[in-house]
């Protein structure tokens, strides 16, 4: 058995573990002191393994590298023995060291977790305490308190209202109820037409007495006056309480209103909801190449029958002007009616609101409409099909949506297009044609019936009456004109062979344009009160009669028209998006569906991005293109008014008081403004090849290029260089002139270089004038079968003789002697070629230039070296170097020409040219008709009408639901 009682560890940083253990033997009863220094790959190693060993282990393990034994039942007991007191000590410290660290952790988790929470105090000293606290709460109490009681109508008067109408309903019940006792208790009915008199009078005669039968006549007669007086006077105490039933909305409304408003956005009607829908249809339709079949209020008569007086009685507003016999209907209308507090009208594409209790604001309404309706009219038109929308809201309104049409013609005046009556037809039967369109026939009651016009077109779209419902307007000129049984068979169908669902008579004014529509009202309904014809006599039913009838019967008619008809017409404009989209898928699979609208904003950014990279343009690539434009602009003048003229006087001193005169006049007279053109056309240059280099792009649309070169040409149109650079430029180039010394050999080479090359291009151009003057040469006409024409054989035959002339005196002057014109005549009639002197100077200008040119390269190729010469003798130089002096003096203006057009370029021209393009797409952004004629194509056309059909779609589903909301 082992007994372990000393166990000490010793470990340095970098030295071997050095360990001393003390055993005991208990076979042989003697220490053992044993003290090993291991080598480090020996024992030593071994003992570092006890990290991964158990202890015990590890002393078996080094016993027996040393050679020791242990008797196996001393060594089996003392292993139970430590494994035992191992496990106690390892559980203890293992619970001990895992509270310990355990509590250790979570306070620290406690402590981050704290320091994370926000300050509160705030609380503290935002919210009252105590009292404070109580106090508030009561105070809110007492506030919702009285704010209800604000909100809320007063009880007293919706009492009031309640009890009138129960007692105006109880009496008039009680008077109905007498009445028709009394005609049971004479057994007799009440008389209604002329025939049921005459066949009581009738039955009279075959037996009943006189008397009695004109008694019962009479109380027949008092019976039904008083009838018609009860419902008179009933139809005006509805009216008294409809209107205070309006006062009383109106007030509720506005309080409604302002209480709502700043919470959030007033949710919209379903009559504003549903204008939305025919306004977009309206502008997807404008060709009427699609019927929609939404339902709406068309309003059609012939012109002058007061149909417009009729729509204006249905909104209580007279909104439209008026003329005398003149046609003022000249485009649709469509008006929209809606409820509100305020009545008040305003156009779809304006913010104005028109009080239509104010006669200023009515005036104004009307000069709108007016201008709207002329304005839409182009071409040399009457009429328009491009439709003005407007709503118009006020207390009592029936919601509808009402479409008033030009009047029908019958003939045309000589100030009317040819087409007028056509367009006005087929306008008419187009909106009539809408199976859901409810038709508001207008007939003039004044005026014979068979003159009627709109009766044969009402009848055409609308056979058996379904929808159509008749109005008689002006039937208190027809009291006085037309017999009354007429006027009762027309209010009961039987005139026209038109049906319709009712028959309703309306007075529309007195044919004052001052009056209001309160005096028109009130001047109706006097009329039907005392009127013989329609009030003694029993033509018509009182239902039938007064414009508040008629617009019940209208708004009731649209919104069963509506209900009826909208899901289908969603379904309808669903199939159509579903054919659109598909279509699109087929045609475009990897492009969204951008609109007119999107791709002119994508093309706008375009070229304001292509206006930017022109301000980014290097300044040496901007002093190439304008110091090559400034040349190309100049090259001509110095050449045929400077140096030509110059270089022929004959003499140097005289070459350079003729080029300084020369140059100072063109500098003060035309060189400033040569060079702002020049500078112009290389700004518009460089930004025509920007955009043509974006065309080459990878990702280039080219839907866009139509659009961009349109504004690009108009910008540039429009754009030009500031007044005063010019005067700039004078000043700069006059002192540039001034200097008439060349300062260093680099410029001299610069300067002979620049007219090597100015003479070498010109030497082109001669020899190109010289080949058209001559014809091709003997290889050319050999090669390609050409031969001279008779001209050029002659001139070829005169250039012989001028050659000759210039070989002799190679320092010809420019022009020929009359001795050397004469000479070269003979000197052709000898060889049978007849000439003239003009066509002899016509042949010498060319070769004396090619001549000349070739002799003022070669002065330039002597004058490469002679700088140094130059520069020591000047002006008596014996080498003539005027020439390159003068090119020196021209390449120096170009230069500083060139340096001050670029940067007024980058300083100013770049922005203003910015500026003009933003302003011309601005202007073509409002321009639909252009925006419409330059971005076309089938991409385009299929976007813009799955745009709209998708709007429409969307709109109407939105109309459903909160239709469907409304049940």
């Amino acid at each position: 058995m082992l007994r372990i009682y000393q166990n000490t560890y010793r470990r340095t940083a970098r030295k071997a573990v050095v360990y001393s253990t003390k055993v005991i033997c208990c076979n042989h009863s003697t220490l053992c002191n044993i003290t090993r220094q291991p080598r480090r790959n020996g024992a030593g190693a071994q003992w570092e393994q006890h990290h991964s060993r158990s202890h015990e282990q590890f002393l078996l393990a080094g016993n027996q590298a040393r050679g020791w034994t242990i008797p196996p039942h001393s060594r089996g007991y003392g292993m139970f023995v430590v494994r035992i007191l191992k496990g106690a000590l390892k559980l203890r410290y293992l619970v001990l060291g895992g509270a310990i660290g355990g509590g250790v952790s979570l306070s620290k988790k406690y402590e981050e977790w704290k320091e994370g929470l926000p300050d509160m105090k705030w609380l503290e000293v935002a919210l009252p305490q105590g009292e404070r606290w109580s106090q508030f709460s009561q105070n809110l109490i007492e506030m919702g308190s009285v704010v209800k009681n604000a909100i809320d109508i007063d009880p007293r008067l919706k009492q009031l209202g309640e009890d009138k109408l129960s007692e105006w309903r109880s009496w008039f019940d009680s008077r109905l109820d007498d009445a028709i006792e009394a005609a049971d208790y004479q057994g007799n009915q009440i008389v209604e037409t002329k025939e049921d008199i005459r066949s009581k009078t009738t039955v009279a005669a075959l037996g009943i007495p006189a008397d009695e039968s004109q008694k019962l006549q009479s109380q027949v007669e008092t019976l039904q006056t008083e009838i018609m007086n009860v419902q008179i006077k009933y139809q005006k105490e509805l009216e008294k309480m409809e209107k205070e039933n309006r006062e009383l909305r109106q007030q509720y409304l506005i309080l409604k209103t302002n209480k709502k408003t700043t919470a959030k956005r007033i949710k919209k009607s379903l009559i504003d909801m549903y204008s939305e829908v025919l306004d977009e249809l309206s502008g997807y339709d404008t060709g009427y190449t699609m019927a929609d079949h939404l339902p709406r209020v068309v309003v059609v008569g012939d012109q002058s029958s007061g149909k417009t007086s009729v729509l204006e009685s249905i909104a209580k507003a007279r909104i439209f002007p008026r003329g005398s016999g003149e046609m003022m209907t000249r485009a649709p209308v469509k008006v929209t009616l809606a409820e509100g507090p305020y009545h008040v009208a305003q156009f779809r594409d304006t913010d104005r609101e028109y009080d239509l209790t104010k006669e200023s604001d009515l005036a104004d309404l009307r000069r709108e409409v007016e201008f709207r309706m002329r304005a839409s009219v182009r071409g040399g038109k009457t009429v328009s099909n491009e439709v003005i929308a407007m709503t118009v809201k006020g207390p009592g309104l029936q919601r509808m949506v009402l479409v008033d049409l030009p009047g029908i013609i019958s003939t045309m005046t000589v100030d009317m297009a040819s087409d007028t009556k056509d367009s006005i037809h087929q306008m008419t039967k187009h909106y009539m044609s809408n199976p859901n369109a409810i038709i508001l026939c207008i007939q003039d009651g004044s005026v014979d019936a068979e003159r009627s016009n709109v009766t044969d077109l009402v009848m055409q779209c609308d056979p058996l009456g379904r929808r159509t419902i008749f109005v008689l307007t002006k039937v208190d000129l027809a009291e006085e004109l037309a017999d009354p049984e007429r006027i009762r068979k027309i209010l009961s169908g039987k005139l026209f062979p038109m049906k319709a669902l009712g028959y309703y008579a309306v007075v529309t004014g007195r044919g004052r344009k001052d009056d209001s529509i309160d005096a028109i009202r009130q001047y109706e309904e006097d009329f039907f009160k005392n009127s013989k014809l329609f009030h003694r006599r029993g033509v018509i039913m009182p239902h039938q009669v007064t414009s508040r009838n008629l617009s019940l019967a209208v708004s009731d008619r649209f919104w069963k028209m509506v209900r009826e008809t909208i899901e289908q017409q969603a379904d309808a404009f669903k199939a159509t998006r579903f054919n659109l989209e598909t279509e699109w898928k087929n045609n475009f699979p990897r492009l969204r569906e951008s609109g007119r609208d999107e791709l002119f904003d994508k093309a706008k950014g375009e070229i304001l991005d292509e206006v930017v990279t022109l301000s980014q343009i290097s300044a040496k690539k901007w002093d190439d293109a304008l110091t090559a434009k400034l040349w190309e602009k100049l090259s001509n003048y110095v050449f045929e008014n400077v140096y030509l003229p110059a270089a022929q006087s004959g003499s140097q001193n005289s070459f350079n008081t003729m080029v300084d005169i020369k140059l100072r006049q063109w500098a003060e007279q035309a060189l400033p403004a040569k060079s702002v053109e020049a500078g112009w056309e290389a700004l518009q240059q460089e930004f025509i090849s920007l955009m043509e280099r974006a065309k080459k792009a990878h990702d280039h649309d080219n839907v866009f290029d139509q659009l961009k070169a349109a504004v690009v040409d108009e910008a540039i149109r429009r754009h030009s260089w500031e007044d005063k650079a010019i005067d700039m430029l004078r000043v700069i180039q006059l002192n540039t002139l001034e200097d008439r010394f060349v300062h260093d050999k680099t410029e001299w080479d610069q300067a002979v270089k620049f007219l090597e090359n100015s003479v070498n291009t010109k030497l082109v151009q001669t020899d190109e004038t010289l080949s058209q003057m001559f014809g091709p040469g003997p290889w050319t006409r050999f090669a390609h079968w050409k031969s001279l024409t008779q001209d050029q054989q002659k001139r070829r035959s005169v250039k012989g003789e001028l050659d000759k002339i210039l070989k002799n005196d190679v320092k010809h002057l420019p022009s020929l002697s009359y001795d050397e014109l004469t000479t070269v005549r003979k000197n052709l009639q000898r060889d049978n070629v007849e000439v003239d002197t003009d066509y002899i100077r016509q042949t010498w200008f060319p070769v004396y230039r090619k001549h000349f040119l070739q002799q003022a390269l070669q002065r330039a190729k002597e004058c490469r070296k002679a700088y140094y010469l130059y520069t020591q003798q000047g002006a008596e130089c014996e080498v003539s170097c005027s020439d390159v002096v003068l090119f020196w003096r021209i390449q120096q203006v170009i230069k500083v020409t060139g340096n001050a057009l670029r940067q007024q370029v980058i300083n100013r021209e770049a922005r203003r040219l910015d500026k003009e393009i933003k302003a011309v797409l601005d202007e073509f952004s409002d321009d639909e008709e252009r925006k419409a004629h330059l971005l076309t194509g089938k991409r385009v056309q299929l976007a813009e009408e799955l745009i709209k059909v998708r709007q429409i779609q969307e709109k109407l589903e939105e109309f459903i639901n909160s239709l469907n909301q409304e049940k």
